[in-house]
Protein backbone atom coordinates (compact mmCIF):
# COMPACT_ATOMS: atom_id res chain seq x y z
CA UNK A 1 0.00 0.00 0.00
CA UNK A 2 1.35 3.56 -0.64
CA UNK A 3 0.15 6.83 0.72
CA UNK A 4 0.93 10.17 -0.03
CA UNK A 5 4.34 8.74 -2.06
CA UNK A 6 5.77 6.92 1.07
CA UNK A 7 6.15 3.32 0.97
CA UNK A 8 4.68 1.53 3.84
CA UNK A 9 6.69 -1.39 5.44
CA UNK A 10 5.12 -4.03 4.03
CA UNK A 11 5.15 -2.43 0.34
CA UNK A 12 9.31 -2.31 1.19
CA UNK A 13 9.20 -5.93 2.12
CA UNK A 14 8.00 -6.37 -1.00
CA UNK A 15 10.33 -4.84 -3.12
CA UNK A 16 13.19 -5.52 -0.77
CA UNK A 17 12.66 -8.97 1.00
CA UNK A 18 14.78 -9.41 3.85
CA UNK A 19 16.48 -12.45 3.17
CA UNK A 20 15.74 -15.61 5.59
CA UNK A 21 18.44 -17.66 7.50
CA UNK A 22 19.40 -21.24 6.43
CA UNK A 23 18.45 -23.96 8.51
CA UNK A 24 21.17 -26.19 9.75
CA UNK A 25 21.11 -29.76 8.41
CA UNK A 26 20.85 -31.82 11.41
CA UNK A 27 21.31 -35.25 10.33
CA UNK A 28 24.67 -37.10 11.76
CA UNK A 29 27.65 -38.88 9.56
CA UNK A 30 25.52 -41.81 10.55
CA UNK A 31 21.90 -40.72 9.04
CA UNK A 32 23.67 -39.77 6.01
CA UNK A 33 25.18 -43.00 5.63
CA UNK A 34 22.13 -45.12 6.49
CA UNK A 35 19.99 -42.47 4.00
CA UNK A 36 22.47 -43.21 1.00
CA UNK A 37 22.69 -47.13 1.64
CA UNK A 38 18.73 -47.02 1.66
CA UNK A 39 18.95 -44.75 -1.82
CA UNK A 40 21.23 -47.46 -3.33
CA UNK A 41 18.36 -49.98 -3.46
CA UNK A 42 15.78 -47.24 -4.93
CA UNK A 43 15.34 -46.65 -8.71
CA UNK A 44 15.85 -42.66 -7.97
CA UNK A 45 16.51 -40.49 -4.75
CA UNK A 46 13.37 -39.33 -4.21
CA UNK A 47 11.91 -43.00 -4.26
CA UNK A 48 13.41 -43.42 -0.90
CA UNK A 49 11.52 -40.58 0.40
CA UNK A 50 9.30 -42.74 3.11
CA UNK A 51 12.44 -44.01 5.29
CA UNK A 52 14.08 -40.35 4.64
CA UNK A 53 11.52 -39.36 6.83
CA UNK A 54 11.73 -42.05 9.84
CA UNK A 55 15.53 -40.82 9.60
CA UNK A 56 14.61 -36.87 9.71
CA UNK A 57 11.94 -37.71 12.43
CA UNK A 58 14.50 -39.53 14.77
CA UNK A 59 17.04 -36.98 14.15
CA UNK A 60 14.89 -33.77 15.04
CA UNK A 61 13.55 -35.66 18.04
CA UNK A 62 10.54 -37.20 17.09
CA UNK A 63 8.25 -34.88 14.79
CA UNK A 64 9.13 -33.68 11.45
CA UNK A 65 9.91 -29.84 11.56
CA UNK A 66 9.75 -27.50 8.44
CA UNK A 67 13.16 -28.08 8.64
CA UNK A 68 13.12 -31.45 8.85
CA UNK A 69 11.24 -31.70 5.68
CA UNK A 70 13.43 -28.81 3.78
CA UNK A 71 16.29 -31.30 4.73
CA UNK A 72 14.55 -34.36 3.73
CA UNK A 73 13.70 -32.49 0.17
CA UNK A 74 17.55 -31.35 -0.02
CA UNK A 75 18.72 -34.72 0.21
CA UNK A 76 16.15 -36.34 -2.03
CA UNK A 77 16.59 -33.72 -4.77
CA UNK A 78 12.86 -33.04 -4.84
CA UNK A 79 10.83 -30.26 -4.07
CA UNK A 80 9.48 -29.13 0.10
CA UNK A 81 5.99 -29.55 -1.62
CA UNK A 82 6.21 -33.27 -2.52
CA UNK A 83 8.22 -34.22 0.92
CA UNK A 84 5.44 -32.23 2.78
CA UNK A 85 2.46 -34.33 0.84
CA UNK A 86 3.90 -37.68 1.72
CA UNK A 87 4.48 -36.51 5.44
CA UNK A 88 1.22 -35.19 5.55
CA UNK A 89 -0.34 -38.32 3.95
CA UNK A 90 0.32 -41.03 6.49
CA UNK A 91 -0.24 -40.46 10.09
CA UNK A 92 2.40 -42.29 11.60
CA UNK A 93 4.52 -39.11 10.49
CA UNK A 94 4.07 -36.53 13.56
CA UNK A 95 4.06 -32.66 12.08
CA UNK A 96 3.98 -31.74 15.87
CA UNK A 97 5.75 -32.72 19.13
CA UNK A 98 4.75 -35.38 20.69
CA UNK A 99 5.31 -36.93 24.74
CA UNK A 100 7.99 -38.12 25.72
CA UNK A 101 6.04 -41.37 25.43
CA UNK A 102 3.02 -41.84 23.24
CA UNK A 103 0.15 -43.38 24.06
CA UNK A 104 -2.14 -44.70 21.17
CA UNK A 105 -4.62 -46.94 22.16
CA UNK A 106 -6.77 -49.05 19.52
CA UNK A 107 -10.47 -48.38 19.07
CA UNK A 108 -11.02 -50.79 16.49
CA UNK A 109 -13.96 -53.11 16.73
CA UNK A 110 -12.34 -55.93 18.60
CA UNK A 111 -10.47 -53.49 21.33
CA UNK A 112 -13.74 -51.27 21.35
CA UNK A 113 -15.85 -54.19 21.90
CA UNK A 114 -13.08 -55.31 25.24
CA UNK A 115 -13.29 -52.03 26.51
CA UNK A 116 -10.79 -49.99 24.06
CA UNK A 117 -12.66 -46.46 25.18
CA UNK A 118 -13.07 -46.72 29.13
CA UNK A 119 -8.98 -47.21 28.77
CA UNK A 120 -9.43 -43.92 26.84
CA UNK A 121 -11.35 -42.41 29.52
CA UNK A 122 -9.09 -43.45 31.87
CA UNK A 123 -5.95 -42.41 30.60
CA UNK A 124 -7.91 -38.92 29.70
CA UNK A 125 -8.96 -38.93 33.60
CA UNK A 126 -5.39 -39.61 35.10
CA UNK A 127 -3.42 -37.63 32.80
CA UNK A 128 -6.11 -34.60 32.59
CA UNK A 129 -6.12 -34.64 29.22
CA UNK A 130 -7.93 -35.22 26.22
CA UNK A 131 -7.58 -37.43 22.52
CA UNK A 132 -4.62 -35.55 20.65
CA UNK A 133 -3.29 -33.39 23.76
CA UNK A 134 -0.08 -33.77 25.84
CA UNK A 135 0.33 -33.70 28.95
CA UNK A 136 1.82 -30.30 30.69
CA UNK A 137 4.59 -31.85 31.56
CA UNK A 138 5.68 -33.70 28.18
CA UNK A 139 5.07 -36.76 28.79
CA UNK A 140 2.14 -38.22 27.23
CA UNK A 141 0.73 -37.66 24.28
CA UNK A 142 -3.04 -39.41 23.73
CA UNK A 143 -4.35 -40.54 20.86
CA UNK A 144 -6.40 -43.37 18.96
CA UNK A 145 -4.85 -46.07 17.04
CA UNK A 146 -6.46 -47.67 13.66
CA UNK A 147 -6.50 -51.53 14.09
CA UNK A 148 -2.80 -52.37 15.38
CA UNK A 149 -3.43 -56.29 14.23
CA UNK A 150 -3.19 -57.96 17.81
CA UNK A 151 -6.85 -58.67 18.23
CA UNK A 152 -6.15 -61.89 20.54
CA UNK A 153 -4.80 -59.57 23.03
CA UNK A 154 -7.62 -56.68 23.31
CA UNK A 155 -7.13 -53.96 24.27
CA UNK A 156 -3.68 -52.71 22.93
CA UNK A 157 -1.76 -50.06 23.28
CA UNK A 158 1.27 -49.34 21.12
CA UNK A 159 3.64 -46.77 22.83
CA UNK A 160 6.60 -46.47 20.48
CA UNK A 161 8.03 -49.24 18.76
CA UNK A 162 6.18 -51.63 21.84
CA UNK A 163 2.97 -52.82 22.14
CA UNK A 164 1.26 -53.11 25.57
CA UNK A 165 -1.35 -56.11 24.78
CA UNK A 166 -4.45 -56.58 27.39
CA UNK A 167 -5.27 -53.19 28.78
CA UNK A 168 -8.19 -52.47 30.49
CA UNK A 169 -9.17 -49.71 32.97
CA UNK A 170 -7.71 -51.28 36.18
CA UNK A 171 -4.39 -51.88 34.88
CA UNK A 172 -3.70 -49.19 32.56
CA UNK A 173 -1.97 -46.65 35.09
CA UNK A 174 0.32 -49.41 35.87
CA UNK A 175 1.04 -48.84 32.70
CA UNK A 176 1.60 -45.25 32.90
CA UNK A 177 3.89 -45.55 36.30
CA UNK A 178 5.96 -48.00 34.18
CA UNK A 179 6.45 -45.56 31.05
CA UNK A 180 7.27 -42.65 33.45
CA UNK A 181 10.66 -44.25 34.73
CA UNK A 182 11.40 -45.71 31.40
CA UNK A 183 13.71 -44.03 28.94
CA UNK A 184 12.23 -46.71 26.15
CA UNK A 185 9.51 -46.60 23.58
CA UNK A 186 9.64 -42.81 22.94
CA UNK A 187 8.71 -41.61 19.06
CA UNK A 188 12.60 -41.24 18.42
CA UNK A 189 13.17 -44.38 19.07
CA UNK A 190 10.16 -45.67 16.81
CA UNK A 191 11.56 -44.06 14.30
CA UNK A 192 15.39 -45.26 14.85
CA UNK A 193 13.92 -49.25 15.00
CA UNK A 194 12.28 -48.23 11.65
CA UNK A 195 15.51 -47.06 9.84
CA UNK A 196 17.68 -49.89 11.48
CA UNK A 197 16.06 -52.93 9.84
CA UNK A 198 16.36 -51.38 6.34
CA UNK A 199 20.24 -51.15 6.78
CA UNK A 200 22.62 -54.12 5.91
CA UNK A 201 23.81 -55.96 9.29
CA UNK A 202 20.12 -54.70 11.36
CA UNK A 203 20.27 -57.64 13.60
CA UNK A 204 23.87 -56.42 14.73
CA UNK A 205 23.12 -52.58 14.75
CA UNK A 206 20.15 -53.11 17.24
CA UNK A 207 18.32 -49.92 16.85
CA UNK A 208 14.84 -48.58 18.99
CA UNK A 209 14.43 -49.94 22.47
CA UNK A 210 15.75 -53.37 21.83
CA UNK A 211 18.93 -54.95 21.66
CA UNK A 212 20.53 -56.60 18.74
CA UNK A 213 19.60 -60.00 20.08
CA UNK A 214 15.69 -59.31 20.39
CA UNK A 215 15.37 -57.90 16.55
Amino acid sequence: MIQNGINTLADSYITHPVAQPEDKMQFSEEAVAELEEIISHYPERKAACLPALWIAQREYGGHLTPAAIREVATRLGTSQTEVEGVATFYTMYNLRPRGRHHLEVCTCLTCAVMGAYDVVHALEHALDISIGETTADGEFTLSEAECLNYCGNATVVQVGDHYFPDISPSNCLNLVEELRKSEKYTPALLADSLVKIQTPGASLKGGGSFKAEEI
